[in-house]
């Protein structure tokens, strides 16, 4: 079972190992394999964002970093999903992006927005796979970067 556990100073720890098991990404992302503490802690700790480690079971599997209201277009966006490296190939990005989408669902959150580095063509199969359509075009940092959206389905009224 995928759950959700709130960053803290106290589990940081835990993120800062899912970072370096990612060199690649770091690297795609940053410019750089390695990222130092300050630079993840100013990832995590943002007051726009909730980021949140992912469980499977009572294993740390991953972090998502979640922005409930993007002030530049009044929408929910997900900033960040990164699977541990030992974990990926699993299954477990899939499942934890369902696991989110339950809970935004049942927040009656309809809609859900990302944005992929437009040469990190790994992430752009996963969320296309995932029901995510490109939707217009920005930059990050000077590199070019697609937007993404997906339409949500409200959870059942009872």
């Amino acid at each position: 079972m995928i759950t959700f556990e709130k960053i803290s100073a106290e589990n940081l720890y835990i993120v800062k190992e899912m970072v370096r098991s990612n060199p690649d990404y770091n690297e795609l992302e940053n410019g750089k394999r390695e990222r130092t503490e300050e630079e993840i802690m100013g990832d995590v700790f943002r007051p726009e964002t909730e980021s949140y480690l992912i469980k499977a079971d009572d294993t740390y599997i991953g972090w998502l970093d979640y922005m409930p209201e993007n002030k530049k277009d009044g929408k929910p966006w997900l900033g960040l999903l990164m699977i541990h490296g030992d974990y990926q190939g699993y299954g477990y990005g899939t499942s934890a992006y369902y696991a989110f989408e339950q809970l935004l669902a049942a927040d009656k959150i309809i809609c859900l927005r990302l944005g992929i580095l437009d040469q990190n063509e790994k992430a752009i199969r996963f969320w296309e796979r995932n029901g995510f359509t490109a939707y217009g075009k920005a930059q990050l940092s000077g590199r070019p970067v697609t937007c993404y959206e997906k339409q949500l389905s409200p959870a059942p009224t009872k």
